[in-house]
């Protein structure tokens, strides 16, 4: 053929063998391109041998193929991190931090140094009031806002340096809002702080912002038994306390209460954990027969909370005559400051009796199955339930109410019979603009004169649950 003379004329066998060989090898990129560029299962392909022998014997062209098990990645990986910090719980704000944490307490900031430049970067920071009544602005206008900040730990200029080291865990919390209100110590702080301490079992210390050294005093063994460490005011502070383990604010879920839902611990635990604070000795109520009257040869001790300025008894002297004519030995007195010398009084009861108020907060130390009786007064059902009533049940302890009539009521003499304070008091809920008013009616204005013969039957019912 014309092509094959010519090409046997232009070149000698030992360039026309250099020739194919430059042929074959170009063909085989090309075809290994192809399937590259069409095949993406084959973009792991690998050439990493060729070898070509010219020199006589067998031309050699070998080829490895070698595919990754390891997917490539076409994105970028990002680690999501837990918040520091819950607002979403509708009676506490709460944060959580372990790491490395400082507070530079007279500036109300709080850093936390986190390693995750990109969850640092997309959690910046929060405010946190540590005080457990939100949502109520009355009480949380007057709490410090601190400033809890997740920095980067590379940003070495934002970062303040440690004045004084800790090993043990820190609570961030506050005794203003409403605490001095013996309820409030309660439920706003006491029964919030147990929850959020005790898991501690002491080694814990304790910052507290906006204190009160008569608050502190009030309280101490409590506090004394919840953590072993002198209590830093960190508002005075000016240093920088490092910190591994921070909560800030209190973990609080139940009015006067603990859900246990949401907490390892009860209202119970709480109750067993005063009365060893105070070292109370009756841990249950009298146990009464029910022959008669070879049962009443024990009187059941009865005490009535008596007030001074809102909510008092009237005629307390009637209702303290029936209660003896039952069975009862009877007590009226207003509870005083000296929480030690309450706690022992209380402790020696078998029922408590009052008007809704703070006093029936003292039923804590009631010894377990004794009688609480709770006077209702008009416009206080919601809420005399919802503070007193659940809880007590809650504390192992029995309840009962008694809901005055109108005339019961002093406001029937502030008010015609027709008004609305009469005919349509407040059954639920009582909403934060309203309460104002709803306290300056119902709570300040209103005083009780007991139907003796129509109240009769709870006395009987409470001497009757001691028999049970």
């Amino acid at each position: 053929m014309k092509y094959d003379s010519f090409f046997a004329r232009s070149f000698s066998k030992h360039e026309q063998k250099k020739l194919g060989i430059g042929a074959f090898v170009s063909c085989f990129i090309i075809a290994a391109t192809f399937c590259i560029l069409f095949k993406p299962e084959f973009r792991h392909f690998k050439v990493v041998n060729v070898k070509v022998t010219l020199r006589g014997g067998q031309q050699i062209l070998a080829i490895r193929e070698e595919v990754s098990n390891k997917p490539k990645k076409t994105y970028v990986e990002i680690k999501e991190e837990k918040p520091i910090c819950n607002v979403t719980h509708p009676r506490a704000d709460i944060c959580e931090m372990n790491g490395d944490i400082r507070i530079h307490g007279n500036s109300s900031t709080i850093y936390f140094i986190s390693t995750d430049k990109l969850a640092a970067e997309m959690n910046k920071s929060w405010s946190i009031r540590p005080y457990a009544r939100k949502g109520d602005n009355r009480a949380m206008d007057s709490v410090t806002n601190l400033t809890v900040k997740k920095i980067y730990s590379n940003i070495s200029q934002e970062i303040p340096g440690c004045s004084r080291n800790y090993t043990v865990p820190a609570i961030v919390f506050s005794t203003k809002g409403y605490a001095g209100n013996h309820f409030h110590d309660f439920t706003d702080v006491l029964i919030p702080l147990f929850q959020t301490s005790r898991y501690f079992n002491n080694e814990v210390q304790f910052l507290i912002t906006n204190m009160r050294p008569w608050w502190i005093n009030k309280y101490k063994p409590v506090l004394q038994r919840l953590s072993k460490y002198e209590i830093i005011d960190i508002d005075k502070e000016k240093e920088v306390l490092c910190f591994p383990n921070m909560i800030i604010g209190l973990k609080a879920n139940k009015e006067f209460s603990i859900n246990t839902s949401e907490s390892p611990y009860s209202m119970s635990d709480f109750t067993k954990f005063l009365k060893s604070t105070y070292s109370l000795k009756r841990k249950s109520a009298v146990k009464l027969k029910k022959n008669g009257d070879q049962g009443r040869k024990i009187k059941p001790r009865l005490l009535i909370i008596s007030r001074s300025k809102t909510r008092r008894f009237t005629n307390v002297e009637e209702v303290v005559t029936m209660a003896r004519n039952i069975g009862f030995y009877v007590v009226v007195e207003e509870t005083g400051e000296n929480l030690a010398k309450v706690a022992k009084k209380v402790n020696s009861f078998d029922v408590l009796m009052g008007v809704h108020g703070a006093g029936l907060t003292n039923m804590v130390f009631l010894p377990e199955k004794a009688v609480v009786i709770q006077i209702v007064g008009l416009g206080m059902e919601w809420v005399s339930k919802v503070d007193f009533g659940i809880p007590a049940l809650d504390m192992k302890l029995k309840y009962l109410d008694y809901k005055i009539s109108v005339n019961e009521s002093s406001l029937i003499q502030q008010y015609p019979v027709q008004h609305h304070v009469l005919k349509d008091p407040p059954g639920n809920m009582i909403s934060p603009k309203g309460w104002i008013t709803y306290r300056k009616i119902y709570l300040d204005q209103q005083d009780v004169k007991i139907d003796v013969n129509r109240f009769r039957g709870t006395l009987v019912k409470a001497f009757e649950l001691l028999q049970s």
